[in-house]
């Protein structure tokens, strides 16, 4: 006799209830399916099986079927998952599954969306600069710094972390100003790096980034598949830093010294030579640290802590001497085989109750 293939291959199957939003740019709205599930799918299958049923014509981005490539991003019961490591298990039996295009976005059809705004953002963040005059073969690190940053790597670029950031989730007219989770955490892994030659990393981010509109809800560490420490290990400590470069004591000391009433210049601003920051002289003696808007109306608002519809400021350079360089705050070096940013006197490994870092894995059960 025959053995039916489903209850040789453990639980049959069982009919579901999805509910998947179709519409393009135009407008749309959720339709209703009943669709069968074996055991042990993903929501990615039940799509797939939609498509080939009942929905030919259902638009679906997906690659790996492997939670890699990132292409299967989707709004899974109101929240951003990837469609191929969502498990229907996870799912009460009576539960109604509804699946939705990535909010954050413009919807192209179905499920698809534009993302192409962080591509942009991704040609807008200065690229790795290592040292001119040292050959690629010859580069040297310490194996710490390399663990630092080796986690921000492992990002997949699915984007649920810029999707459910609330800074352009539910405000639109941000992006322009915000490059979103994703980047910060590249920027912070090149501000880290030991070899990078940028001194203007943090400046950058602040200024250009819009790093200040992030206010660590930690929504992004929640929903990243690869389980980086976005908040933790990448936005916080360039914060931080942020922090000490522009309000601590002794920047402002070293401002009082060395900058005598002129901000100087980095290469976060000579690119906006039209909109550089001048003294407080050249603007009635009006002046944000915050910017150069070159509106006197704006500034003075500024200086109150009301900015509302003030232009994009472009960053503002910190004190440094002759070699551009602040050692004030951080001992940076520019120089291949380099000692570590945590200074010479410093023995390696660093004891773990000195470091202010979360382990990607510290908040995993052990198994």
């Amino acid at each position: 006799m025959g053995t039916d293939p489903q209850q040789a291959a453990g639980k049959p199957a069982a009919k579901r209830q999805f509910r998947i939003w179709r519409g393009d740019e135009t407008g749309g709205d959720l339709q209703d399916y009943t669709v069968e599930v074996n055991e042990g799918e993903v929501v990615l299958d039940v799509i797939h099986r939609l498509q080939a049923t009942e929905a030919p014509d259902l638009a679906c981005r997906w690659n790996c079927k492997a939670g890699k490539c990132g292409s299967c991003s989707m709004e899974i019961n109101g929240k951003p998952r990837l469609g191929c490591m969502t498990r229907m298990s996870t799912f009460e039996e009576a539960e109604t599954v509804t699946v939705t295009p990535l909010r954050t976005f413009p919807v192209i059809r179905d499920l698809v969306t534009d993302v192409s705004f962080n591509y942009e953002k991704a040609r807008e963040t200065p690229a790795f600069a290592p040292p001119a005059d040292v050959a690629p073969g010859d580069y040297r690190m310490q194996q710490i710094d390399v663990e630092r940053s080796q986690e921000f790597r492992k990002c997949i670029e699915c984007f649920l972390c810029q999707n459910v950031c609330h800074v352009i989730r539910d405000h639109d007219e941000n992006k322009p100003a915000f490059s979103g989770p994703r980047f910060f955490i590249r920027a912070s892994e090149l501000d880290m790096h030991p070899l990078d030659t940028r001194t203007d990393r943090k400046e950058y981010a602040q200024s250009e980034m819009g790093l200040g509109f992030c206010n660590i809800t930690k929504c992004c560490t929640e929903v990243c598949p690869e389980h980086i420490k976005i908040t933790d290990n990448g936005i916080i400590p360039m914060k931080e830093r942020v922090v000490d470069r522009r309000y601590d004591p002794l920047v402002w000391l070293g401002n009082k010294i060395f900058r005598r009433g002129q901000v100087p210049q980095t290469s976060a601003t000579s690119g906006h030579s039209s909109g550089a920051v001048t003294s407080g002289a050249a603007h009635g003696g009006v002046h944000s640290h915050a910017g150069g808007s070159h509106d006197s109306g704006a500034e003075r608002q500024a200086q109150q802590g009301v900015n509302w519809q003030r232009e994009v400021p472009h960053p503002t350079a910190p004190a440094v001497d002759s070699s551009g360089k602040l050692p004030l705050t951080e001992l940076t070096f520019d120089r291949a085989a380099a000692p570590s940013p945590f200074g010479d006197d410093v023995e390696f490994p660093l004891p773990a109750e000195h470091l202010n870092f979360a382990h990607p894995q510290q908040d995993e059960p052990k198994h």
